[in-house]
């Protein structure tokens, strides 16, 4: 019965997605492909639309053969994982201390006004959903964001409006 469940949960993720994990695991000794467990997460969440389900979490685990709690640890613990879905664009809003002082909360203040939500939520249309994160390691160019892959640095409101005005 176990197996039936794995080849199940297997299927849930997709060819493309299995080979790209692939590519991970075999970066990897062979006894230790566990190690691609935040890639896999990744990859899974971006094959579904920028969230992980419990059933994608489970999938994940029997495809590199781990306890599925481990899987469950990664996946809560940083917060580059998604557990309800999310807008198009998530801007993740950097508010520790270098971002911080140097104007973050202004910037938070600025987005949540411009886009009509908090910090958590998605705008109506689902196009844009707003995140606060912990150090993005741009200390530098504070205050920032990361949009999909891209930072954005030394942010101001007309900055921002430029930025918001280019999401498509």
């Amino acid at each position: 019965m176990t197996q039936i469940l794995k080849e199940a949960n297997n299927e849930l993720i997709n060819a493309s997605s299995r080979e790209e994990i692939d590519v991970w695991v075999a970066k990897y000794p062979e006894d230790q492909k566990q190690s691609a467990v935040m890639s896999a997460l990744r990859i899974v969440q971006d094959q579904n639309g920028g969230w992980l389900t419990t059933e994608l979490m489970d999938a994940v685990a029997d495809y590199l053969d781990m306890d599925k709690i481990h899987v469950y640890e990664v996946a809560t613990f940083y917060s580059m994982y998604e557990h309800k879905p999310v807008g198009k664009h998530k801007i993740c809003v950097c508010t520790n201390i270098s971002c911080m002082v140097c104007g973050s909360g202004e910037i938070v203040e600025h987005l949540e006004e411009k886009l009509d939500i908090k910090l958590g939520e998605t705008t109506e249309d689902n196009r844009i959903t707003l995140k606060e994160v912990e150090c993005l390691g741009a200390c530098s160019g504070a205050p920032m964001i990361q949009i999909g892959e891209n930072y954005y640095e030394n942010l101001d409101a007309e900055k921002i409006d430029t930025i918001l005005d280019s999401l498509k």
